[in-house]
């Protein structure tokens, strides 16, 4: 099944910067061969349910090796069954509406 995760990890414990960390999932992502895009507050991955949730498991693991403690993640996981549609086919429809 395919599905499009809004996925953002919060590394806890040590310095307020997270970029090293967030640099590491994006690099996960781009191993895991995910199509993904960073915001300013999270990563929006697009694949196969379980290559994406392989791909957030191992962001937990390399975030805990790089020294975090805690490591806490929301997302919001979308699904459809009446077609396929890419994240970037989602932001061009809304961009043609404006």
């Amino acid at each position: 099944m395919k599905v499009h995760v809004d996925l953002c990890l919060i590394p806890m414990g040590g310095d307020v910067s997270v970029s090293a960390e967030v640099a590491a999932c994006q690099q996960i992502f781009q191993r895991a061969g995910l199509s993904h895009q960073l915001h300013a507050f999270g990563t929006n991955i697009e694949g196969e349910w379980d290559e994406v949730m392989a791909a957030v498991k191992a962001c937990h693991t390399e975030v805990h090796q790089l020294g975090r403690v805690r490591v806490s993640s929301t997302m919001k996981i979308g699904t459809r069954t009446d077609r396929e549609q890419s994240l970037d086919e989602k932001i061009e429809s809304v961009i043609s509406k404006i």
